[in-house]
């Protein structure tokens, strides 16, 4: 009864048309907002930021940029953690040899660095698609791996082949404890999550949907195939690079190039289709489901007087990935997203039948 639209009338194109067209919607998010920013730091305790909330908040902005190019434009990728790998090593190269760049400016670079790279490995997506796409990905994602393990530049000449980063400084403030880390970014999250919004919202998010549902008929109505690929490719590869460099400044600290190998790809893959393809708020659940099974497993069953060994927890991981993909692809496509659109629909319906 309380999720009702009786009485909210639109009288004009921008009400029709903002993101969040009904009241009880607003209010939620107004209400999470507030919670997020000024409950949530002095609430949570080091251990759930550095494990839960700061890799569910970095591999979400990842997930966007991934559900971008392959749920809402449809071009399979599988190697999308060389993209974060290219942002990461680019993010600590230019804080290394230009350290007077202040980090925003850094991550903007990054992200542009990674979608330079993403364009060029892009542009087989012009003649191929489906499964000899997703080869041609994964090829980058091996290049890549090879590239920053053998060329000692990127790693400035490290011995161990890891690197170290500082400490992140924005305008005088070193973000430095878990909560600030937390804080920097959520407010990151939210301002790209506004971007995509927005994009999918545009002529240009228009044309990657239309591709992805047929790009023939997009071709006949007079959509530029290569423009709208290619810009998929590079706003995706965008954000993964800025995904990229925050994973290993804010997240890791020091890293070496198998932080970013193909386990992670397929995990940013298994996020948006247990969370949705073709949906942002899909991004949120896949990475929230990818980031808690972990913890769940090794602690749930310790809780309920079951231990299992770290390798039983991380082989129930994989198994309950597989399944949980098989599910959602066979029952719900559309994945945890769905779902909850389900929900409300419920929820303006009851407690009427129909």
């Amino acid at each position: 009864m309380f999720y009702r639209e009786n009485g909210q009338f639109k009288s004009t194109y921008e009400s029709d048309q903002q993101m969040l067209p009904i009241l009880q919607d607003r209010v939620f998010m107004l209400v999470l907002l507030v919670f997020a920013f000024g409950a949530v730091p002095f609430l949570v305790s080091d251990y759930l930021f550095l494990s839960l909330l700061i890799p569910f908040l970095i591999l979400t902005i990842a997930a966007i940029g991934l559900n971008l190019l392959v749920g809402y434009c449809g071009q399979i990728s599988l190697g999308h953690a060389a993209f974060m790998a290219v942002g990461a090593y680019a993010a600590y190269n230019l804080v290394l040899r230009v350290p007077q760049l202040n980090f925003l400016v850094v991550l903007l670079i990054s992200g542009l660095i990674a979608a330079v790279v993403g364009l060029v490995f892009g542009i087989p997506s012009l003649r191929i698609k489906g499964l000899y796409l997703a080869v041609a990905t994964l090829a980058a994602q091996f290049f890549m791996d090879w590239l920053f393990a053998r060329v000692k530049w990127f790693t400035n000449y490290a011995h161990s082949g890891s690197v170290q980063t500082p400490p992140v400084e924005l305008f005088g403030w070193t973000v430095n404890t878990p909560a600030e880390k937390y804080l920097f970014l959520l407010g990151l999250l939210i301002v790209f999550t506004l971007v995509a919004k927005n994009l999918v919202r545009s002529r240009i998010g228009r044309e990657w949907m239309a591709m992805r549902d047929m790009d023939v008929a997009a071709e006949v109505i007079g959509i530029r195939p290569v423009y709208a690929k290619l810009t998929a490719f590079a706003v995706s590869s965008f954000y993964v690079g800025v995904a990229g460099a925050l994973w290993g400044f804010v997240h890791l600290g020091s890293w070496e190039p198998l932080a970013f190998n193909l386990t992670l790809s397929l995990n940013l893959l298994f996020m948006i289709i247990i969370g949705g393809m073709g949906s942002l708020l899909g991004s949120y659940f896949g990475a929230a489901f990818i980031v808690m099974l972990p913890i769940l497993l090794n602690q749930l069953p310790a809780m309920l007087g079951v231990p299992i060994s770290t390798s039983m927890a991380t082989h129930l991981e994989l198994m309950i990935f597989g399944v949980l993909i098989v599910f959602f692809l066979i029952v719900e496509p559309h994945g945890l997203a769905r779902l909850w659109a389900i929900g409300k629909e419920k929820l303006r319906l009851w407690p009427f039948p129909h």
